[in-house]
């Protein structure tokens, strides 16, 4: 047995049955699944060429479509070849450590009698949205379309965990910026924005395909499950609004930080002018005073030196009252 396939099964009438023959014998699987709404679902985890193709061979799959399941790093997309739909998904999971998402990718063929499933990279897998189906008899009757649905709200509700995680990063960017601590995030807004256009890669080009799905406007979809694709439809929208919302967020952040680092900048420039004038006052009369010419009366006098001293001070004093009041220092 290749450990590419996860998965092989029978389901006939909303239930998985039992099949006497070898779990990859997929001709003689497609051959049980013989009622209508029975059908065959094949899972399969980073597929090389020769593995998919024997795949394809028993199902009849298209070439075009195979090669793009066995690449994978495909856009979002929803085709029909032949008598079967290829519909390719992306998977996202946040690592928060990082501020990281990560992506992989669920290619779907979908026949009248079967569902082929191939998943790339680590996150999305499948086995919770098989279980979910197999307790759930009314909802397989529906056939391969009950499987599509699963897959997708399996995959929709992962964005929202991964935009509500986002969504967590961007507050506190917010308040680090709005903070009166000196900070700097201009790298950590950088990443997110950065992540946020991965979400926006996944999320914006699946709302047309869910769109055609809950509209019931895909030949070969069983028009009974509209109404579930329609949630996983609203879900993704939801997800799609708070994607823009958190990009603008984060743009918003980003000209506030730029805007504190020049209000940041001109404080300094206005304290270490202060500073100057301070020292510079102080200077400018030691300087005068420092001068050998002789008319000048204050250096015969007997109170010259601790007159200019008390100048000095005087003069520092009255600047310091006149920076602290203005707000330089």
């Amino acid at each position: 047995m290749s450990p590419v396939i996860v998965d092989s099964a029978v389901y006939c009438q909303g239930v998985r049955v039992a099949v006497d023959c070898h779990p990859h014998d997929y001709v003689a699987m497609r051959a049980r699944a013989s009622a209508k709404g029975d059908f065959v679902w094949v899972g399969l985890h980073q597929p090389g060429h020769d593995e998919l193709g024997k795949v394809a061979a028993a199902f009849g799959l298209h070439h075009l479509a195979v090669e793009d399941a066995v690449k994978a790093h495909q856009r979002p997309k929803l085709e029909r070849y032949d008598d079967h739909l290829f519909l390719i998904i992306k998977t996202l999971w946040y690592v928060d450590e990082e501020d990281a998402v990560e992506t992989g990718e669920i290619s779907m063929f979908v026949g009248e009698d079967f569902v082929v499933t191939v998943r790339h990279g680590q996150g999305g897998a499948l086995q919770s949205a098989r279980a979910y189906l197999e307790e759930r008899e009314q909802v397989l009757t529906h056939g391969p379309s009950a499987v599509v649905y699963a897959v997708c709200d399996s995959v929709v509700d992962a964005y929202s965990e991964v935009v509500d995680a986002l969504e967590e990063d961007v507050d506190e960017v917010e308040e680090s910026v709005f903070s009166t601590a000196r900070t700097n995030d201009s790298a950590r807004i950088y990443t997110l924005k950065r992540e946020i256009a991965e979400v926006r890669r996944a999320v914006m080009p699946l709302r047309e395909p869910m769109r055609r799905f809950a509209s019931g406007l895909v030949p070969g979809m069983d028009e009974e499950a509209s109404p579930f694709f329609r949630d996983v439809a609203d879900h993704l929208t939801r997800a799609a609004e708070l994607v823009d919302n958190l990009d603008m967020l984060l743009s918003s952040a980003f000209e506030a930080h730029l805007a504190g680092i020049s209000v940041q900048q001109n404080n300094d420039m206005r304290k270490i002018s202060a500073g100057v004038g301070l020292v510079a006052a102080p200077t400018l009369i030691a300087g005068v005073y420092g001068m050998n010419f002789d008319h000048m009366p204050e250096l015969h006098w007997v109170l010259g030196y601790p007159f200019a001293l008390v100048l000095m001070a005087l003069t520092s004093t009255g600047l310091w009252v006149f920076f602290k009041k203005s707000g330089w220092l």
